[in-house]
Parts: structure tokens; C-alpha cells; sequence
């Protein structure tokens, strides 16, 4: 265990002196998402190490360098998980750097997201000073949750210095399940389902068929597939799922991902389509960046994202008065703009 608070602190006040940026980086495995920075590196990868964890209070606590799979695997020792179910995009990536990028896997639409489970954070802001917004039980997070405002800010912020988050008991049992139907009637069939008391934990479509994940008890899973039918499949398809390395997302150099309503039409773009999510974020690879998406997903009451072959602009754009908002906020925690400038937006 490494506490570099002091010294990360130092490293805050003097780039704000200075009105250098900084380049907040963790372990790197994340460094592909969003804009890029050119700024002075603020290294936390070393400021590592679990503050507290009793299995029997649910909750973990660690410092925002510490590998992603040191956390796992101390979980998994007490039958324990991470509901939000982050992606892994390396050995190295850190609790910090799933927090800000803020991303959660199949289980999202089931279980909630990364910002759900999220119970409290210290943060350097940026004067240098170690602010606690929540704490480490469900019952004190309360009024404004602005611990809950660094889940998907990626950095722009504030440090992350610690994070508590809710930890869940593992299913006794998981199963797979492929059925040979297409997006739009797989789509409606687990929308169907979700209506129902049923142990789903995953539904993804590959453009070709439908997968489903069940999760829960013996009984429960046993009944529930017996009802669904389908054909059993391994379950190491849904970590491929959650990291994006399925075929259905390889193979082109455009990669978006556009988060929908479960009532709006899927995307009829260019190139080939996945869904995942129970139909609620589409996968759309494609040869070529098509700007329409961004307007379409407006429309659509939904937002886009660039995961791949971006120029420039990665996320949906912001009305002027949201934007504005994202500012004003930025501007009370981050006056000098010195952490992670333009990562998500320009002028942001």
C-alpha cells in the first residue's frame, strides 16, 4: 500500500500556479478514450493499495492506482463481485481509471451502472485540497452527489485519490443461452422477459444471434432456461462481450457506440450492427465516421460515442445550456482548468 497524497497535492498546486495542464494517467489501459491532452503527466498508478474491506459490510475501499484485477480477485476470495461488471482493457488498469471513464458491461441494464454503486471518493480539487463528497455506507449518501459527478468525468474534475464502492455476493449459478432470432425480434422478445421476475444478467445480439445470460440461484436459472430453451453456450463469451473484443466488434476502423431508449427504432446506418445492453446501447462498426449519428441519437433522445477511429470530437454534442452547466461546475472544482483540458470536450 502507497498514500501519495501528499505529494500528488504538491504536484496539483504548482501546475495551478503555473496554470500548467495536467495529464491525469493511471495505468493506461484506458488512455484511448476521449479527446487527447497535452499536459504536464500526473502519475497515480503508485498511489495504490485496499484501505478497507470486511466482506460482511458489502462495501470496498481503495486507492484509485489500484489494479482493477488485485480488487477482483480479493472479491472473488469471498464470493464477491462488482455488479456494474467494468470492462478490462488490461492487466494494468486501475480503480481510478474505471471511474472516470465510467464504464459498466452487460450486466448495466440488470444490475445498474458503475455511478450506482459509487458510495463515496476523496479528490484532490484543484487548489490541492483532499475534498470527501459521500461516504462508505448506502444510508449517508445523501444531498448532492457530487462523488457521483467523477463516475464518467474523466478526470476533468478532480484526482481521484480513494473510492468506496458496493460490492454484491457472486450468483451460485450463471448459464448462456443462444437463440437463432434477429435484432428486432430479439429485441422485443428480452424486453418481454425483462417484465417478468426472471435472473437475467446479460442480452446481446451479434447482428446473427441473440445471447442471453442467466444468474441466480439453481432453481431459478434451471427454470428459467428450461422455459427459454435456446442453445447452452460457454460462458466466456460475455467477458468478451464486456471488453470488447467479440468479432462483432472488430474489423473496422469506426467503431460507435450509441446508447438508446429501449422504445427507439435501432440505428440503420452503414455497417454492421450489435446490440447489447437488453437492446439498450447499439454497436455500430463502420468504415467510415457518418456525423448524422450524433444528430440521429439526439433525436432519438439517446447519445453516441466514438470508441474507435476518432477525429477530434469523441462524445455527443452538448446544448449550449448543458455545456454551460458542465463549465460552471467545472469551474467551482477546477478554476485553473488544469485537470485533463479538453479530454472530453473543448473548452471543457
Amino acid at each position: 500500500m502507497t498514500d501519495l497524497t501528499a505529494q500528488l497535492a504538491d504536484q496539483v498546486r504548482a501546475a495551478t500556479a503555473a496554470a500548467t495542464p495536467l495529464r491525469i494517467e493511471g495505468g493506461g489501459t484506458r488512455a484511448w478514450y476521449g479527446r487527447p491532452v497535452d499536459g504536464q503527466p500526473l502519475k497515480l498508478a503508485d498511489h495504490k493499495g485496499v484501505i478497507d474491506y470486511d466482506p460482511s459490510e458489502l462495501v470496498i475501499t481503495a486507492r484509485a492506482g489500484t489494479p482493477m484485477a488485485e480488487i477482483e480477485t480479493l472479491l472473488a476470495e469471498h464470493h464477491q463481485m462488482l455488479c456494474f461488471e467494468p470492462p478490462s482493457f488490461g492487466a494494468a488498469g486501475t480503480l481510478g481509471g474505471a471511474v472516470a471513464t465510467g464504464l459498466s458491461g452487460p450486466r448495466r441494464p440488470f444490475t445498474g451502472a458503475l455511478r450506482d454503486y459509487v458510495l463515496g471518493v476523496r479528490v484532490l480539487d484543484g487548489q490541492g485540497e483532499a475534498l470527501r463528497f459521500g461516504g462508505t455506507v448506502f444510508k449517508n449518501v445523501a444531498g448532492f452527489d457530487a462523488f457521483r459527478l467523477m463516475a464518467g468525468a474523466q478526470g476533468s474534475l478532480g484526482v481521484l485519490l480513494d473510492v468506496s464502492l458496493r460490492v454484491f455476493p457472486r450468483p451460485r449459478v450463471e448459464r448462456s443461452l443462444a437463440f437463432d432470432l434477429s435484432r428486432d425480434a430479439g429485441r422485443d422478445w428480452i424486453i418481454e422477459q425483462m417484465r417478468r421476475p426472471l435472473p437475467l444478467s446479460g442480452a446481446f445480439h451479434d447482428g446473427h444471434r441473440l445471447h442471453v445470460r442467466l444468474s441466480g440461484g439453481e432453481a431459478a436459472v434451471a427454470s428459467a432456461a428450461a422455459e427459454f430453451g435456446g442453445e447452452d453456450e460457454a460462458l466466456d463469451l460475455w467477458p468478451q462481450v464486456r471488453d470488447l473484443t467479440h468479432p462483432a466488434f472488430q474489423g473496422s476502423p469506426v467503431l460507435w457506440r450509441i446508447a438508446l431508449p429501449q422504445t427507439a427504432p435501432l440505428p440503420e446506418f452503414d455497417g454492421r450492427l450489435a446490440w447489447d445492453w437488453a437492446g439498450g446501447v447499439a454497436w455500430l462498426a463502420a468504415d467510415e465516421i457518418d456525423p448524422q449519428v450524433w444528430t440521429w441519437a439526439a433525436r432519438m433522445d439517446g447519445h453516441a460515442t466514438l470508441f474507435r477511429g476518432a477525429k477530434g470530437q469523441v462524445f455527443q454534442p452538448l446544448a449550449s445550456p448543458i455545456l454551460k452547466l458542465h463549465q460552471r461546475i467545472k469551474a467551482a472544482l477546477d478554476p485553473a482548468s488544469v485537470f485533463n483540458p479538453g479530454r472530453m470536450y473543448e473548452g471543457l
